[in-house]
């Protein structure tokens, strides 16, 4: 009966540790880091991490690895890794966290229309099930557009008593105050559409090469590469990379071992388990945990539009997902 819920634990832990990253990426790109090197050390770290694990406990049993393979994790990397991550962060650049999150929660519906064509879900709009599933993707939409343009009401509650004093030394003048644009929102849409896209290729690579430890090792190593190219082509200064601050060594540590090498790690094994869409169908739940950490941390402040548009989003579309397809395994 547990084994049942276990990729439903491993997908809270997933968002756990997204929340984290999200804290840890904002007051690192706030001490002046450049977000696109931030992510290729992040890869960099995560591909140091993870290839003992691929080598030594999947050396026996993973499948021989072809050309057709490799092409499929690297297209993997290239929507996963270069693709969503090097445009949320640029895209957050010119927009804000609270509208980067809301954003995001439109991936489980962008994976949905996504997982249509490749015929890895069933419409069946005449059934209660394939309605479900629409109902549920046009809610977690809402919910998103919702938390994007009302804040609603501050709720009354004190500040917490464990606020994290060393952020307040962190800021830095012009690092992160570039001016709110629409330019920033569409690129941190096409940011979501990547991260869709992966998880349909993911899924793909899950089928013909049943090695997760590998797959990722492998996707985080042409990842870092990837972006790195990036990075040096964005920002040609050495000192764009240096770690001197303690905040950027932790943050590259943190996001390479839990938001890289766990995190994917847990996903590509919960979509070979589940399939994308239920994966996808949990991402809702960052930014209730990344709201309740800046509280807790950063004395950021609860708005009850935000929490109810956002809760909105992450109870209705796991709730019409899983519905629709206990229907389907009725029928």
């Amino acid at each position: 009966m547990m084994r049942e819920f276990l990729p439903c634990i491993a997908m809270i832990m997933v968002q756990i540790g997204y929340a984290g990253m999200n804290i840890l990426s904002k007051l690192a790109i706030d001490s002046g880091m450049s977000p696109l090197v931030m992510v290729t050390y992040r890869q960099i770290v995560a591909t140091i991490i993870i290839s003992p694990f691929a080598y030594f406990w999947e050396r026996k049993t993973r499948p021989r690895i072809t050309s057709a393979t490799l092409f499929q994790i690297f297209l993997s990397s290239l929507f996963g890794i270069a693709g969503n991550q090097c445009l949320y962060f640029i895209g957050l650049k010119y927009s804000t966290p609270t509208i980067g999150c809301a954003l995001t929660n439109l991936l489980p519906a962008v994976t949905f229309i996504m997982a249509v064509p490749f015929g890895m879900e069933k419409v069946g709009l005449r059934r209660k099930a394939g309605q479900a599933k629409v109902l549920g993707t046009v809610m977690c939409v809402g919910g998103a557009m919702l938390m994007s343009f009302y804040k609603g009401i501050r709720i009354p509650i004190p500040d917490s008593a464990i606020h994290w004093r060393y952020v307040d030394s962190i800021t830095e003048s012009g690092s992160s105050n570039d001016k709110v644009t629409l330019l920033g929102s569409l690129i941190l849409i096409a940011s979501v559409i990547s991260w869709g896209a992966w998880f349909i290729m993911q899924a793909k690579v899950s089928e013909t090469f049943s090695a997760p430890y590998s797959s990722t090792a492998l996707m985080c190593l042409m990842g870092s590469i990837e972006c790195g190219i990036i990075a040096v082509t964005a920002d040609h200064q050495v000192s764009a990379w240096s770690l001197h601050s303690s905040i950027r060594l932790i943050t590259s540590l943190y996001s390479g071992l839990v938001a890289s090498a766990f995190a994917i790690y847990l996903m590509s094994w919960c979509i070979e388990k589940k399939g994308p869409l239920y994966v996808s169908a949990f991402s809702p739940l960052l930014l209730v945990i990344v709201a309740v950490i800046g509280w807790a941390l950063l004395a950021d402040k609860l708005y009850m539009g935000r929490i109810c548009a956002d809760s909105h989003g992450a109870i209705c579309r796991p709730m019409g997902q899983g519905y629709g397809d206990e229907r389907e395994k009725q029928c």
